[in-house]
């Protein structure tokens, strides 16, 4: 059977399914294709496991790490590997697949066949793994499954609450990247950020609220929110930065006078990589520039969100060049302390992405590996929320929907 009729028969069963149809939707794709299954297997919220999602007969699988496997390194690397050998009976053959929803890593599919995948062939099993991504997306609108399966631990109420309205992890514009990841995942504090493409304008928001602990966590959670919410209210009422500043700060000063948020605002033109920042009291953010930091952004340009009637933002302006990478983080990044005290620091910071950027690594990958670096660093033990939002910007849009070359790397 066709790609084509492969597509149009998931397509057709995605009507009515639930999450729990998808395995056996997957296989059922995979059959059409010349396969014998297709396997989901989803990442958890740390990322660092792949967990398969089973259904009625997906053939037995054990949880498979993200590090040190051929299943993580196309996690990783979102890309296509093939694994000869070790299938079971007529399944002699494995090829993993990226299960990707636009750029955002949901996970892998592994994909058994009695014979290695043709190459000519890779493209219509990624393509039928895009298209699982999507009805898993748009599945757990209306369903708790595909979270249940990406679970490790009992999520805390704060954690739960934040967690549900951060955006997608990663995005991409075919001209510009944009990843963020948050740490920890099950017990944070008030970090948060957020991200919306308007035409050629990306906006960009990170945030830091004061509060940390079960008490103090809930109460950073409510005013994070509380910024999240008068941002995107802003941000869609058509306001500039500094008015966008002032709306958040009259929106938090009145509910918690005493509440305090530092953050960044920003906003990425990307026809021509000029970048605005306002930064509120928020460390600042780095531009690195073909493997040097190219630019310190200075900080702070504006006070802290509630002391924003004491003095006017300033807005910083910097033109980026294409192939540039943002770095916007939050203070839990800088301050994470090994077990003898000695803190991260800018310098660890600096250097770690600049090595992961030279290894040329996807976006979202280099922030997955410098989270898990700070994680480290000082024994999984947090003692603050590390947030990392990244912006790769690769050059004014080109003349039609085709993403230039580099995109995923």
């Amino acid at each position: 059977m066709s790609e084509r009729e492969a597509l149009h028969d998931l397509l057709r069963h995605s009507h009515h399914a639930r999450p729990e149809d998808l395995p056996v939707m997957a296989r059922r794709a995979a059959e059409r294709l010349g396969g014998a299954d297709m396997i989901i297997y989803l990442v958890d919220h740390e990322q660092r496991e792949l967990l398969p999602m089973r259904g009625p007969d997906t053939p037995p699988r054990e949880v498979l790490t993200v590090d040190g496997t051929l299943a993580g390194r196309t996690f990783a690397m979102l890309r296509s590997y093939p694994s000869d050998g070790g299938g079971e009976g007529a399944s002699a053959s494995r090829l993993w697949v990226p299960l990707l929803d636009g750029m955002e890593r949901l996970g892998v599919i592994e994909v058994l066949a009695a014979e290695p995948v043709p190459a000519e062939r890779v493209a219509a099993y990624e393509t039928a793994a895009s298209l699982v991504a999507e009805l898993l997306v748009t599945r757990s609108l209306y369903s708790d499954t595909v979270e249940r399966v990406r679970r490790r631990a009992r999520m805390r109420l704060a954690a739960e609450m934040l967690r549900a309205q951060l955006p997608p992890l990663t995005f991409s514009t075919g001209s510009m990247v944009i990843s963020g990841i948050l740490e920890p995942s099950y017990d944070v504090g008030g970090d948060a950020f957020d991200y919306a493409v308007n035409g050629d304008i990306a906006h960009l928001a990170l945030f830091d609220a004061v509060g940390h602990g079960s008490a103090g966590g809930m109460r950073a959670v409510m005013l994070a929110s509380l910024a999240l919410a008068a941002y995107r209210n802003a941000r869609r009422s058509g306001m500039d930065l500094v008015d966008t500043y002032h709306h958040i700060d009259d929106a938090v000063r009145q509910h918690d006078r005493r509440g305090m948020i530092t953050g960044v605002l920003a906003e990425l033109d990307q026809r021509t990589g000029r970048l605005r920042v306002i930064s509120a009291g928020h460390p600042s953010g780095l531009v690195i520039r073909r493997g040097k930091v190219a630019t310190v952004l200075p900080t702070p340009t504006a006070l802290p969100v509630t002391l924003g009637d004491q003095r006017p933002p300033v807005v910083v302006e910097e033109s980026l060049e294409p192939g540039d990478d943002l770095v916007f983080y939050t203070d839990g990044i800088i301050e994470a302390r090994s077990d003898d005290g000695e803190p991260f620091g800018m310098d660890r910071l600096v250097d770690f992405t600049v090595r992961a950027l030279a290894d040329e690594l996807p976006l979202p990958e280099t922030g997955r590996r410098l989270v898990h670096a700070i994680l480290g660093y000082q024994d999984d033990k947090l003692a603050d929320d590390a947030t990392v939002l990244l912006v790769r910007w690769l050059g004014p849009p080109g003349p039609g929907p085709e993403p230039p070359a580099g995109v995923l790397a």
